[in-house]
């Protein structure tokens, strides 16, 4: 079977709920948590290359911090939107579940089945 890694919060209910759903299903991936150990700039690339979206998609727009930095300015890069993740992981959408070289955003929490072998 193919190794599932789920980037993880485990406050935030939408996370706790894909989790409880690959558990119900014998599952048992690899948890990171986030936000105790941010992601680089260059596992975010990866990431964002295997859910098939921009940076900006993959912000929480409603963090104080996104407004806080201007994270909606159109002007700013995917570089710098990457850059303000690495440095503020709570902006980064959760939860994420990695299957191989697939990814999706569990929101709702069932999108996750989506991508199981």
């Amino acid at each position: 079977m193919t190794d599932l890694t789920l980037y993880h919060n485990p406050r935030c209910s939408k996370s706790r709920g894909a989790l409880e759903l690959l558990e119900q299903r014998g599952l048992a991936p690899t948890i990171v948590r986030y936000l105790e150990t941010p992601p680089d700039a260059a596992t975010l690339k990866a990431l964002l290359g295997k859910l098939g979206i921009a940076p900006r998609q993959l912000l929480r727009s409603g963090e104080d911090e996104y407004k806080a930095l201007d994270l909606g300015n159109l002007v700013l890069t995917d570089a710098q939107l990457i850059d303000a993740m690495v440095q503020h992981p709570k902006l980064i959408e959760r939860p994420i579940l990695i299957a191989g070289d697939k990814a999706v955003i569990g929101r709702p929490p069932e999108k996750v089945l989506e991508i199981l072998p």
